[in-house]
């Protein structure tokens, strides 16, 4: 929300001076006037900076204009660096104590040989934290495992929707054939076809429950190691454990709801390569995507192509076609091109093998921003001003298409208006409509939805979806801040545009969307980052069009712009980003003192005893459930702590409990966290040698995105 407020607060006092003072400048020139046989022009155009003539003395006014924007942005954003960055560290120290404030995430565990996983771990930091260090979490590869589950799952939903289906009409029970997709083959019943499909299952996920505890293999060289304090977990987190830099890499560990368990599964020698290959397959689709979006932009200049063309214009003319083409078609056409690219960008950043949720979303986000910044941005003014001036560039000297390009430039705030009231405002009335997660809800219940567990999967509204929303803002941005001296017209548009998205992401943040993970601002470094990027773009597009307006008098002003933004970046960099990056020890020791007189006798092994333990490892509450208790972590310690177990009472299951599933009737799901904690001093070894598998894969197909193997 605080992007909307800003960009608000920086783009009304912008609109007010460039609309009062700009645009008399540009409209009493009347450059254009003379060249109208020669280009392609418009209205809005002689509102413009084309509309002025070279050598001009009133190209001071657009340069003082852009010093004075420039100097405002940069007040703006460093009182809000300053804010946010004071926000985030009293968010941290406000915050109830939470697993991630103690934990810290440790990559490239070297093999010892002789030695386990969990022994290296134990000695290494026993040895090195000896007043800080208290357990750690070891991490399986269970990606295959999971993958058993989901499939177990959707096994456990076909014998639940056909228990309703029987229960409804006991007359009939429910049949179905046994061949490929139920098309051929013997017609069985489906109630004992389920139950025996489960039973073989259940086998199987034995078997291989038991290969995951019992290969050292499985044991990933990966934990999450937690920390009696705050201050020891951010000395570890925010220091360097070995000689050698490439082993027991250390940094904060994400909230365990934002872990990406299969990429922990990931080998660290292979997150180079991956990041490479990521880089290269980013480059070219923004390569490729270059084709349609120039095929966009000729639909956007019908009058050029009608010069490179006349046979096409007794089409083009007619009135309904050519608004629908010219004013509507090319913004909602390179919508649908960037529509499934999110979806693309978020695939490739997990390749890259990012372990946090949020990381994934941020990195996405990246992508995202830079392939708008090429392909909608700069495409849309390379190729628009080649398709829309083609004419002149066929029939004009050679040393007059710079001249061409400098007027054309700010005639493509054409394109963007349409383009901000086709994506902009619509997308915000979609949003406050939610359209499409409507119509995806409908087509699921009608093809997909079995069980009233489907249907709330199904109705689960997820979260803001910062991958794509937050580049379309930054893209506005860039668009509002280039166009505020070119072309300042457009500046309304954009300022409807943030009015309207503030009110609705307002409305849908507070009534509407499930978050995932608490960030803690942690992407405003990125946004400031691209905001500094707008700045430079507009700076030096502006002195790249005064170049070919012949303003050699005052395009050298320009100059310094560029550099002093540059200065200003880098000093907020070193000011506030370590906030975002780090943790201050003088705050973790406050928290901690803190802590220690509100909660003195907190038992921290059991309050992090299963935090960061695998999803499909957790229990569920159901109803004609028998708990078993379970009182070990290893099959072979089984008996040891059994006996301790019976003459503690304070001691609960160190497990989720394993329960006997009567499938009597169709059971009712609700997730259910563990009410008490195991003694940290074996629990910390590795996963529990049992547990309820009957319906984990609820849990895990709703957070199959952030652990789909």
């Amino acid at each position: 929300m605080m992007v909307f407020t800003d960009f608000l607060k920086i783009f009304v006092p912008i609109a007010v001076v460039a609309l009062l003072i700009l645009i008399p400048v540009n409209v009493s020139s009347g450059t254009l006037f003379f060249l109208r046989k020669e280009l392609v022009v418009s209205d809005i155009d002689k509102l413009s900076i084309s509309n002025v003539p070279p050598k001009s003395i009133r190209f001071f006014v657009h340069i003082g204009l852009e010093y004075l924007f420039t100097i405002w942005i940069c007040y703006m954003l460093y009182k809000e660096y300053d804010n946010v960055a004071t926000m985030r560290l009293h968010f941290l120290a406000s915050q109830r104590r939470r697993a991630e404030q103690f934990t810290v995430a440790v990559r490239n565990v070297p093999q010892i040989p002789g030695h386990s996983i969990a022994d290296s771990l134990d000695h290494f930091f026993k040895t090195n934290h000896p007043d800080t260090y208290l357990c750690h979490q070891a991490v399986y590869n269970a990606n295959k495992f999971a993958s058993l589950v989901r499939k177990r799952d959707r096994l456990q939903n076909w014998l639940d929707y056909n228990q309703l289906k029987f229960e409804r009409n006991p007359e009939k029970r429910p049949t179905k054939k046994i061949g490929f997709l139920g098309l051929w083959g013997e017609r069985v019943d489906s109630i004992d076809f389920y139950k025996q499909q489960i039973k073989e299952f259940d086998k199987r996920m034995e078997l291989e429950r038991q290969k995951v505890l019992k290969d050292s293999k499985s044991i990933l060289p990966v934990a999450f190691v937690s920390f009696k304090s705050r201050w020891g977990a951010a000395v570890c987190a925010q220091t360097q454990q070995s000689k050698n830099p490439t082993l027991w890499l250390t940094d904060w560990a994400p909230e365990p709801r934002d872990v990406y368990w299969r990429n922990l599964a990931i080998p660290f020698v292979s997150l180079t390569i991956r990041k490479l290959i990521i880089s290269l397959s980013v480059f070219a689709l923004v390569f490729f995507y270059m084709i349609p979006i120039a095929f966009v932009q000729s639909l956007a200049n019908l009058e050029g192509l009608e010069r490179v063309a006349p046979f096409l214009r007794p089409v083009i003319e007619l009135k309904f076609i050519k608004s629908f083409l010219q004013g509507f078609l090319p913004g909602l056409a390179l919508k649908i091109f960037l529509y499934v690219l999110p979806t693309i960008l978020m695939i490739m950043s997990k390749i890259e093998g990012h372990i946090a949720v949020s990381t994934l979303e941020r990195r996405a986000s990246a992508k995202y921003y830079y392939f708008m910044l090429v392909n909608v941005f700069l495409g849309s003014i390379v190729t628009g001003t080649a398709f829309q001036q083609l004419h002149s560039f066929l029939h004009q000297p050679p040393t007059q298409i710079p001249r061409t390009i400098g007027v054309s430039i700010p005639m493509k705030a054409t394109f963007f208006i349409t383009y901000i009231m086709v994506d902009g405002w619509a997308g915000i009335a979609g949003e406050i409509l939610r359209l499409k997660p409507l119509v995806i809800f409908h087509l699921k219940n009608m093809f997909l939805v079995k069980t009233e567990r489907d249907r709330e999967m199904a109705m689960d509204p997820g979260s803001v979806d910062y991958p794509e929303t937050l580049p379309s803002l930054q893209l506005y941005f860039l668009l509002g801040i280039v166009y505020a001296v070119v072309t300042p017209i457009l500046l309304p548009f954009i300022l409807v545009f943030f009015a309207f998205a503030y009110l609705v992401y307002r409305h849908q943040i507070i009534n509407v969307y499930n978050p995932q993970y608490e960030s803690g601002a942690a992407f405003w470094p990125h946004v400031h980052s691209r905001i500094i990027a707008s700045l430079l773009i507009s700076q030096l597009l502006l002195m790249g069009l005064l170049s070919t307006k012949e303003a050699a008098n005052s395009t050298p002003l320009l100059v310094i712009l560029p550099i002093l933004t540059l200065s200003f970046h880098k000093y907020c960099k070193s000011r506030f980003e370590p906030a975002f990056r780090k943790h201050p020890l003088e705050e973790a020791m406050a928290k901690d003192l803190l802590g220690r007189t509100t909660e003195p006798d907190i038992n921290l092994k059991a309050f992090l005893a299963d935090a960061y333990l695998h999803p499909i490892f957790r229990s569920f509450k159901e109803e004609e459930l028998v708990e078993i208790r379970v009182d070990k972590v290893r099959v072979d310690r089984h008996q040891s702590y059994a006996d301790n177990a019976q003459s503690r009472d304070d001691i609960s299951s160190p497990s989720p409990p394993h329960h006997a599933y009567h499938p009597t009737s169709p059971p009712h799901h609700s997730y259910h966290q563990p009410t008490t904690s195991p003694p940290q001093d074996i629990y910390h070894h590795g996963i529990p040698p049992q547990y309820d598998y009957n319906h984990y894969g609820y849990h895990y197909e709703a957070e199959s995105w952030t652990s789909r193997d």
